[in-house]
């Protein structure tokens, strides 16, 4: 069992996770039950399954849970370049966002990968 407070990843992105919240907050009203619940889940998902798999016994598992991370950073991706695209994003928050995602997800496979060399 890991502490995921320890990682890096997590850390990263619980905070994006935060930002996403407080830039989301200014969505339309229309939206609170369409992309802002959307963008919102699948950006919290990330950590959530760290977490997650932080807590199972094999690298196996955690591995599993890392993989869920990794496509729910995939779909956090395409939902920062909807919102961008429908100008609920502007463009210095889109490149600050979309930076944050990429380099989640370049953590992501660096820790899958080590974690699969102990399976």
């Amino acid at each position: 069992m890991r502490n995921f407070r320890k990682l890096q990843v997590w850390d990263k992105s619980h905070e994006l996770t935060l930002r996403i919240y407080e830039l989301t907050s200014e969505f339309p009203r229309e939206e609170i039950y369409g992309l802002t619940s959307q963008i919102r889940r699948a950006c919290a998902s990330i950590p959530t399954n760290i977490a997650e798999g932080c807590g199972r016994e094999t690298p196996a598992d955690f591995a599993r849970f890392l993989q869920i991370a990794m496509g729910s950073a995939s779909e956090t991706e395409y939902l920062i370049q909807l919102s961008h695209n429908l100008k609920y994003f502007n463009a210095d928050q889109y490149v600050e966002l979309t930076d944050e995602i990429v380099s989640i997800k370049k953590m992501l496979t660096a820790l899958l990968k080590n974690i699969r060399t102990q399976v």
